[in-house]
C-alpha cells in the first residue's frame, strides 16, 4: 500500500469524541433555531421535559443503528438492514420514507430560511425567498462543489459559535450587566404557567422536540469510520447528552427572558431573547448566523435526497432514469425530481404563508419517525438482543408512537399528519405494485429457464439415443466381418 493511500485511510478513521462533535454540529439546525419556538408556543415551558424524553428516544434509535453498522457494515445502512430483516418490500419502503422525510425537512428548512430573511424584509413574500434559496442549493449540488465538505465544517463551527454567543449574552442580560432589555425577565413557577395548555399541549409539542434531533441516522451511517466501532454507542451517549443539555439550557434561558405570549413560529426564540436597546445589532447578527447555519443543513439534506434517489434507481426501487447523469457528471434527472418537490414547497409558501412552516415541519418530523421505527424493528431481527435491549427498543417505539399521536390534538399539526399518511399510502401502493411486477418477472424467468432445461435434456437424450443405435450397428457390422 502506498504512503498516500495509508494517509487517506488514517484520515477516515475517527475517535469517538470526534464523532460526537460531528453529531452535535450536524444535528443542530432550523429544527432547533426555529422549531423550538413552535414547540414552546404549543406546549409552554414544560417542553423542556419532552426535549429530554426525545433525547432518550433518539439515543435508542442511534444505538440500534450503530450496533447494526458495527456488526454488519452495509452501504445502504438502515435501508439495507430493513431489506435484510423483512425483505425487499421493507428496503423499498424504508428508502422512500427516508427520501420523503429529507425532502420535507429540506422544505421546512427552506421555509425557515425565508422566515429568517423576512426579519429584514418583512414586505417581501415568503415564496420569493424560498425560490431563491432553493435555486442556489440546487446549483451547488448540480455542480458538485468538491470544497463543500470543508465549507460544511466551517458552517458547523459558526453554528456552535452562535449558541455560545447566545448563552454568554443571555447570561449577561439576566445578570443585569447589559440593560435595555425588551421584555421583563421572569422564571415560570406555578403549574398554570408551566403547563399553559395542560398535558395535551405538551403531548402535541413532543414531535417538534424529536424533530430537533433529526439527522441522527446519518451519524449512525458514519459510525463505520470509527477507529473502534464498538465505541459508537458511547459516542451517541455523549453527543445526545451534549445536545439535550444545550437545548434545555438555551430554551430555558429564552423562557425566562421572553413572555410566553411573545413566542411565535415566525421568529426564532433566541432572536427574541436577545432584544435589547443597548444591543440593537445583536439580533441582526444572530439572524444572519441562523441563515448561514440553516442553509448549510438545507444543502446537506439536498445532497442526502440526491444520493438516495440515485441509489434507489440503481437498485431497481426507482425508475432507472434518475440514476443517469448528464455528461456522466451532473445528476440532472435526480435534481429535476427534487426540484419538483421544492416547487411544491414554494407553492405552499405562496398559498399558505402563515401556516406552511407548521404543516411541512409536522409532516417532515412524522416521516422521519416512521423511518426510525423501521430501524428499531430491523434491529430486533438482525441483532441478538438481551432483555435490556428489548426494553430499550420498545421504550423507543412507545416514545415515537407518543410523538406521532400527539399531532392529532393540535389544529396546526393535524394537516401535517394527514400529509404524512398520504405519502405513506403512496409508498405502500407503489411497493405492492413493484413487488407484484418483480414476482411476475421472477415467475416468467423461472418458467423460461425450466423450459430451456427441458429442451436441452430432450436434445441430449436424442443425441445419446442416436449414438447408441449407431454403436449397435457398428458392433453388428464388425461381427459379420
Amino acid at each position: 500500500m502506498s504512503k498516500a493511500s495509508t494517509t487517506s485511510t488514517e484520515e477516515k478513521k475517527l475517535k469517538w469524541w470526534q464523532l460526537s462533535l460531528l453529531g452535535v454540529a450536524g444535528t443542530i439546525g432550523t429544527g432547533y433555531f426555529l422549531g423550538s419556538s413552535l414547540a414552546i408556543s404549543i406546549g409552554g415551558p414544560a417542553v423542556l421535559l419532552v426535549y429530554v424524553f426525545a433525547a432518550l428516544g433518539t439515543y435508542v434509535v442511534f444505538d440500534a443503528l450503530a450496533r447494526m453498522t458495527s456488526d454488519h457494515p452495509e452501504q445502504g445502512s438502515f435501508r439495507s438492514y430493513a431489506k435484510k430483516a423483512f425483505g425487499s418490500w421493507a428496503g423499498f419502503a424504508s428508502g422512500w420514507m427516508y427520501w420523503f422525510s429529507e425532502l420535507l425537512i429540506m422544505g421546512s428548512q427552506l421555509t425557515a430560511l425565508s422566515i429568517f430573511s423576512r426579519f429584514w424584509f418583512p414586505s417581501v413574500p415568503l415564496w420569493i425567498f424560498a425560490a431563491g434559496f432553493g435555486i442556489v442549493g440546487l446549483c451547488i449540488v448540480f455542480f458538485g462543489n468538491k470544497g463543500f465538505d470543508r465549507v460544511e465544517n466551517v458552517l458547523a463551527i459558526i453554528k456552535i459559535a452562535a449558541i455560545i454567543m447566545f448563552l454568554v449574552i443571555a447570561i449577561a442580560l439576566l445578570a443585569g450587566w447589559i440593560g435595555g432589555t425588551k421584555y421583563e425577565h421572569k422564571v415560570p413557577m406555578d403549574t398554570a404557567t408551566i403547563f399553559p395548555k395542560g398535558g395535551i399541549g405538551l403531548w402535541s409539542a413532543f414531535l417538534f422536540a424529536f424533530y430537533a434531533y433529526g439527522g441522527i441516522e446519518v451519524l449512525g451511517i458514519m459510525s463505520y469510520r470509527l477507529q473502534k466501532p464498538e465505541d459508537a454507542p458511547k459516542a451517541g451517549k455523549v453527543m445526545l447528552i451534549a445536545l439535550s443539555t444545550v437545548y434545555v439550557v438555551s430554551i430555558g434561558l429564552a423562557l425566562i427572558m421572553v413572555p410566553l405570549k411573545a413566542f411565535n413560529p415566525k421568529e426564532s426564540p433566541f432572536v427574541l431573547a436577545l432584544s435589547s436597546d443597548h444591543l440593537a445589532f445583536v439580533p441582526h447578527l444572530f439572524n444572519g448566523v441562523l441563515i448561514v447555519a440553516g442553509f448549510s443543513t438545507m444543502t446537506a439534506s439536498l445532497y442526502a435526497v440526491t444520493s438516495m434517489i440515485i441509489t434507489l434507481a440503481q437498485e431497481g426501487d426507482a425508475p432507472k432514469l434518475f440514476s443517469r447523469k448528464w455528461k456522466k457528471k451532473f445528476p440532472l434527472f435526480a435534481l429535476s425530481l427534487i426540484g419538483c418537490g421544492l416547487i411544491g414547497t414554494i407553492i405552499m409558501s405562496l398559498l399558505l404563508p402563515g401556516k406552511v412552516y407548521e404543516y411541512i415541519t409536522t409532516a417532515a418530523g412524522l416521516m422521519l419517525l416512521y423511518n426510525w421505527s423501521f430501524i428499531l424493528l430491523s434491529s430486533g431481527r438482525l441483532l441478538k438482543p438481551g432483555k435490556f435491549d428489548n426494553v430499550k427498543r420498545w421504550t423507543g417505539l412507545l416514545l415515537i408512537v407518543a410523538a406521532v399521536t400527539g399531532t392529532l390534538f393540535h389544529t396546526l399539526s393535524r394537516p401535517g399528519f394527514y400529509i404524512s399518511l398520504l405519502l405513506v399510502s403512496l409508498i405502500a401502493i407503489s411497493d405492492v405494485i413493484l413487488q407484484r411486477i418483480r414476482k411476475k418477472k421472477s415467475t416468467t424467468k423461472t418458467s423460461n429457464s425450466l423450459t430451456e432445461e427441458e429442451d436441452e435434456d430432450e436434445h441430449v437424450a436424442q443425441d445419446l439415443s442416436g449414438y447408441h443405435i449407431t454403436g449397435i450397428r457398428l458392433r453388428k457390422k464388425s461381427k459379420l466381418k
